[in-house]
């Protein structure tokens, strides 16, 4: 089935890009909102430049679009390092992984992005290069195969994830720096908002600000992308963004005042209206739907239980009452003990 791409998704759209890459922050102080976060990695950075050594490995898990890999090139631009960049799918085998880390120097960064998805054989061959900085290298074959360690330049591993269940203990293990990435708020998706309307050269209210803010999931790429979609309308309409075209376009997109889109609201009704509210298992709400399990789970999911508006139990998910209200349908009276 092909995957459909939605206005509210949070993962990286094909053409995002080259946009992403002129708004992205270059340094912590101009990096908006995670202020724990920021505040702890300045003190890293700091301490290990006065050291005269690499940061430690860091280990950022959040849901899409929170800010992982922009904070991989603001720790490389902070730290004066390069930055080397790939994803856990894309290296298949040893020699891939040796292939870049032999091309680092002191100091880089080597970023991996959705490490839990990296092939367990290279997985193991990073170990030695995290912990020991080297590499060992089968040469040969049978009986007389020898190793060798192939010492690397000391660097900093940056891994990122969206599922860090998924990560082996041995992997998670060797990290020095772990942080989770928050959901932001209104407030700091407003502040990112208008830093990315003023690069792109955009007039817009401060209404309309916090309007499309509160309609992008808590996530910065999707208020980045409303806004450009935004602009759009108001382009026609005279070329200022207004609450009332910021309103009208978002309406037009389909995202409504929770950051709901069609998919989201075709799920609640679904479980609703042919299921009673629930409970119903994940692949019969796909089924229903004509979605895979995988979208709807990773996708989906998230942000209408983060939301308040599905709840997922043991016998399946259940829509809340608040989700009940949401599509403007009163709440069986059972409810609360179906929740439990």
């Amino acid at each position: 089935m092909e995957k459909l791409e939605r206005i509210v998704e949070p993962s990286k759209l094909t053409e995002e890009d080259k946009i992403d890459t002129s708004l992205r922050p270059q340094s912590l102080s101009d990096f908006i909102g995670q202020d724990k976060l920021k505040n702890n990695l300045k003190v890293f950075i700091e301490a290990a430049k006065n050291r005269q050594e690499a940061l430690d490995h860091c280990l950022f898990y959040a849901p899409p679009g929170l800010g992982k890999t922009t904070l991989s090139h603001i720790i490389a631009k902070e730290m004066g390092s390069n930055l080397r960049m790939t994803s856990g799918p894309v290296l298949e085998r040893v020699g891939d992984l040796a292939a870049i880390l032999t091309n680092l120097s002191e100091g880089d960064v080597f970023f991996i992005d959705e490490i839990h998805r990296m092939n367990h054989l290279v997985e193991e061959s990073l170990y030695p290069a995290m912990e020991d900085f080297e590499l060992d290298i089968i040469i040969g074959q049978g009986p007389s195969a020898k190793t060798i360690k192939l010492p690397i330049p000391r660097f900093t591993l940056i891994g990122a994830t969206t599922r860090a269940g998924l990560l082996s203990s041995p992997l998670r293990d060797r990290f020095g720096i772990i942080e989770h990435l928050e959901f932001y708020n209104i407030k700091d998706l407003t502040l990112i908002l208008n830093r990315s309307a003023s690069i792109m050269n955009i007039e817009i209210d401060q209404d309309a600000s916090q309007e499309i803010a509160r309609r992008s999931r808590s996530t910065p790429r999707i208020v980045n992308r409303l806004l450009k979609r935004v602009r759009d309308f108001a382009q026609i309409q005279g070329g200022k963004i207004t609450k009332n075209i910021a309103k009208e376009a978002l309406d037009a997109l389909a995202v409504d005042n929770a950051g709901l889109d069609r998919m989201d609201r075709l799920i609640l009704n679904t479980l609703v209206n042919k299921f009673g509210g629930g409970p119903v298992g994940i692949d019969t709400i796909a089924v229903a739907i004509s979605e895979e399990p995988d979208t709807i789970t990773d996708v989906c999911e998230p942000y209408l239980i983060q939301s308040g508006f599905l709840a997922r139990t043991p016998r399946g998910r259940i829509v809340t009452e608040a989700g009940y209200k949401h599509i403007g349908t009163e709440p069986p009276k059972n409810l609360q003990k179906e929740l439990l």
